[in-house]
């Protein structure tokens, strides 16, 4: 079950690892297939137990308790995307030469099963923007008049994708360095590699294992490898890639674009890569305003959507049409409100010091509100870089300390709220703190470039918290 395309499933013995949002479809369909599967997975809570029992029903063997240990006869492991290299389970099978698939891999394998033409997959990876620049890229093809849907970890199954009713001429697929890791055989028409900061470093093991996690986006694009002008380590990852012939390397700027790159002129997306005579001709895509939030980050998410879909023929009208028909998630630099000349931003899903650096480099002045769980991050080069734009800044979470005194070193002069509590109501006080220290003109945001689950359920229920809390200012 190494390289070659599996074809028939009958009675070939499947371990599904975990009982997650992957697990449980890729186990279904796996049975489906006539495949004999056992479900692995490391809890044995109430939750597990019930799942266990819907999965039990279909004759799914499901072990709970215990996802260590290799079942005998396995013939192939499909894992969960988030279970770690290191793994007994993972060393088991290396040892018996067992392969290991993700969900990803099992979908790319599934393809064009059940007889039509497989849909290409332009892909989408990242430390910061996958999920917007993935929404951006399937509402821009989507007006050019194609079937497609955004898929993968942005939270839709690609198993539904590939095997559901729904036929489609193109999928835009956000993938993850978990989802790349275990996903050997995946071929991009084209992809996407947005910037590369330390993220995840405690799954993967160190910083070049994640980019060459990542890296693994590019492997045999057919058409072309988008990469960020601004951050040298995509392109290498371009140049390291074994591509098909005829793939080409396109360039995102935010300034003006040389020849096979996308940019910004005077207030105008345009392209240089995907017109006649690039050395002389530019296309214009559509304006800076057509983009939102404008800031410069959600700019470049736009210009690497706009090239994934130039690069499977998308005309430039269906550009500006995608992007004025997009509509941001939630928590994604939201202007919530103006209270009193202050506006106040979420951008809650900043939950790490790249996204951070990005979302306050979108204003000024800023008073920050930050803090959470750091997850190993260090916070120097982010305030050293963000001093200026600093009126004052509040923090709360667990790990505030190390915010704060990074702030001691590097913007010593910036007034600090430390606020001691994390129950629900300290979002309220943070945002009463940020209120008073913010003048007319100010941007008040959250941008916390920490995790949520030391204080809230993730980091929607941090934002909406937030938007609350700003809504009980303006109603006083």
């Amino acid at each position: 079950m190494g390289s070659q395309q599996v074809t028939d499933w009958q009675g070939k013995h499947v371990t599904v690892a975990g009982l997650g949002v992957s697990g449980i479809p890729a186990a279904r369909v796996l049975h489906g297939l006539g495949a004999q599967v056992t479900v692995v997975n490391d809890g044995d809570d109430e939750r597990s137990r019930a799942q266990a029992a819907e999965l039990a029903a279909l004759g799914v063997t499901v072990r709970l308790g215990d996802g260590d240990t290799l079942p005998e006869g396995a013939e192939l492991i499909v894992t969960a995307p988030g279970w770690k290299p290191d793994k007994p389970l993972f060393q088991a099978a290396a040892e018996a030469g067992v392969p290991v698939w993700g969900d990803v891999e099992l979908a790319w394998r599934l393809r064009g099963l059940d007889g039509r033409k497989p849909a290409p997959w332009l892909a989408v990876t990242g430390t910061n923007g996958k999920t917007t620049t993935v929404r951006m890229l399937a509402s821009i093809l989507k007006a050019a008049g194609l079937r497609t849907a955004a898929v993968g970890n942005i939270g839709v199954s690609l198993l539904d994708a590939v095997l559901g009713e729904s036929e489609y001429d193109v999928l835009a697929v956000e993938l993850s360095s978990y989802q790349l890791h275990w996903s050997p055989s995946l071929r991009a028409d084209s992809a996407a590699v947005l910037n590369l900061a330390p993220d995840h470093l405690d799954w993967h093991g160190s910083m070049a294992a994640y980019a060459a996690d990542k890296g693994r986006v590019y492997e045999g694009n057919r058409v072309a490898c988008v990469y960020n002008a601004a951050d040298p380590a995509t392109e290498d990852l371009v140049r390291q890639a074994d591509v098909e012939e005829g793939c080409r390397a396109v360039g995102f700027t935010l300034g003006a674009p040389g020849p096979s790159q996308l940019g910004v002129v005077e207030g105008l997306l345009v392209d240089r890569a995907f017109v006649e005579n690039r050395q002389t001709n530019a296309q214009e895509l559509a304006e800076v305003a057509d983009v939102r939030p404008p800031a410069p980050h959600n700019i470049a998410n736009a210009l690497a959507a706009a090239a994934l879909a130039r690069s499977f023929g998308v005309p430039a009208a269906a550009v500006r049409e995608g992007l004025r028909a997009f509509t941001p998630d939630a928590h994604r630099i939201a202007h919530v409100a103006d209270v009193d000349g202050v506006a106040y931003v979420d951008d809650s899903k900043a939950t790490n010091t790249h996204a951070t650096e990005a979302s306050l480099a979108s204003y000024d002045p800023i008073v920050w509100i930050a803090g959470g769980l750091a997850k190993g991050a260090t916070f120097d080069d982010l305030v050293a870089g963000s001093a200026k734009r600093l009126r004052g800044a509040v923090l709360l979470g667990a790990d505030r300390a190390l915010i704060r005194d990074a702030l001691a070193r590097h913007a010593p002069e910036v007034p600090v709220v430390d606020l001691d509590r994390t129950d629900t109501g300290a979002m309220l006080q943070a945002v009463q703190e940020a209120r008073r220290l913010a003048r007319p003109g100010d941007t008040v945001l959250l941008a916390p470039a920490c995790a949520s689950m030391d204080m809230f359920a993730d980091y929607n229920q941090r934002g909406d918290a937030f938007a609350e809390a700003v809504r009980e200012l303006g109603d006083r």
